[in-house]
C-alpha cells in the first residue's frame, strides 16, 4: 500500500539516528517529494541525505534547545522547496530525573527540547499549510512514559504528557483546515541513544540489550523501523482522516496487570 507522500515537502527532526532516521528512509523509500532534515548532529544529517537517492534532500543544523532554531528550519524549508506539508516532530532527550533528583537546569532543557520546540515547529507548519489553504500532516513521536512514567524520568515524562495534549488540542483546532495531528506513544525502542544511555550513560555495559530483551514479552525491544512505518503511515494520505489519535506502540498492554 502506497502511504501518499508523492510530492509532499516533509520536515523531520532528529533525524541524524534514531527513530528520525528510520522515517526519513522510510519517507524516502515510499517517494516522499522532499525531506528536509535536521539535527544537532550536522554531519549525521548529510551523511543520511547522501545515502536517499531519489528524493530531493536538505539539511539544516540546529538546535533544538534555541528559542529561534523552529522558525529557522521552516523558514530553511519554504525558502528551499517553498512550503512545508508534513513535519515529523522525533527529536528528544531522555535526560534521568526524578520528582527527588530533578534540577531547574534539567527541566528547562527537557521542556525546551521536547516540548516548546515541538510546539513551535508545529505551530510553523500549521501557519505554512493555512496560509496555502493546504491540507498537511504532523506527527509527534510521543512516549508510554507520557502516561504515568517511570520514576527517574518524572520531567522526561511531563514534557511528553505536554506534547500529547497540544496534539489533541491542535489535532482539534484545525480538523476543518485539513490539517491531522496524531501522535505516538512509543515503548522501549532500540535505538543508538538509547543504546548509549544504558550502556555508558547508566553504565549497565554492553549486556545490557540482551539483559532487557528476555525480559519482554518478544523477547527483545521494539524497533525503529517498526516505529517508522506506523510515523510514516499518519504522515501520509493513506491515514486520511485519522487525527487526533494517540497510538500506544508497545508490546504490553497499557494498565494491564502481569
Amino acid at each position: 500500500m502506497k502511504m501518499g507522500l508523492q510530492d509532499k515537502v516533509v520536515i523531520v527532526t532528529g533525524a541524524a539516528s534514531g527513530i528520525g532516521h528510520a522515517v526519513a528512509r522510510l519517507a524516502a523509500a515510499e517517494g516522499v517529494g522532499a525531506l528536509v532534515l535536521t539535527d544537532r548532529n550536522g554531519p549525521g544529517c548529510v551523511l543520511l541525505a547522501a545515502e536517499l537517492t531519489g528524493t530531493e534532500v536538505d539539511c539544516v543544523m540546529a538546535d533544538l534547545e534555541q528559542p529561534d532554531a523552529p522558525a529557522a528550519i521552516a523558514q530553511h524549508a519554504r525558502s528551499r522547496f517553498g512550503r512545508i506539508d508534513g513535519l515529523v516532530n522525533a527529536a528528544g532527550l531522555t535526560t534521568r530525573a526524578s520528582v527527588v533528583t530533578g534540577t531547574r537546569a534539567i527541566w528547562d532543557q527537557l521542556f525546551a527540547v521536547n516540548a516548546r520546540a515541538a510546539f513551535f515547529l508545529m505551530q510553523e507548519a500549521v501557519a505554512d499549510m493555512r496560509s496555502r489553504g493546504a491540507a498537511g500532516s504532523v506527527v509527534n513521536i510521543l512516549s508510554m512514559n507520557a502516561l504515568c512514567g517511570i520514576p527517574e524520568l518524572a520531567i522526561y515524562a511531563a514534557t511528553k504528557g505536554a506534547l500529547l495534549t497540544l496534539t489533541r488540542n491542535a489535532a482539534h483546532a484545525h480538523m476543518a483546515d485539513r490539517i491531522r495531528v496524531n501522535g505516538i506513544n512509543l515503548g522501549w525502542v532500540a535505538t543508538e541513544g538509547e543504546q548509549h544511555m544504558q550502556a555508558q550513560v547508566l553504565g549497565r555495559g554492553p549486556g545490557w540489550l540482551a539483559e532487557v530483551s528476555a525480559r519482554q514479552p518478544l523477547g527483545r525491544l521494539v524497533k525503529a523501523d517498526e516505529a517508522a512505518r506506523l510515523a510514516v503511515f499518519l504522515l501520509g494520505e493513506a491515514s486520511v482522516p485519522m487525527s487526533g489519535a494517540i497510538v500506544d506502540f508497545e508490546q504490553r498492554v497499557a494498565g494491564s496487570i502481569g
